[in-house]
């Protein structure tokens, strides 16, 4: 049915970020690194997705300066 499908295809969205967010936590001890995979998680998300998690990643870069020059 198409309304399964709709929360099934959001509770992937919502598993892709939370991933994402994981990944970005794991690799944050390098710049580059970090940079590489907010640049994947910026075509492999949804453009609100992508939003919500610029959101969290001002706000880690915040807390972690040595990454602030890692966004995009």
């Amino acid at each position: 049915t198409p309304m399964l499908r709709s929360l099934v295809g959001s509770e992937m969205c919502i598993r892709d970020s939370n991933y994402t967010v994981e990944i970005l936590k794991k690799v944050s001890f390098n710049p580059k690194l970090f940079k590489k995979e907010l640049v994947k998680a910026s075509k492999r998300l949804l453009p609100h997705e992508y939003s919500e998690l610029m959101i969290w990643v001002k706000n880690y870069t915040f807390q972690n300066p040595h990454l602030y020059n890692s966004i995009i």
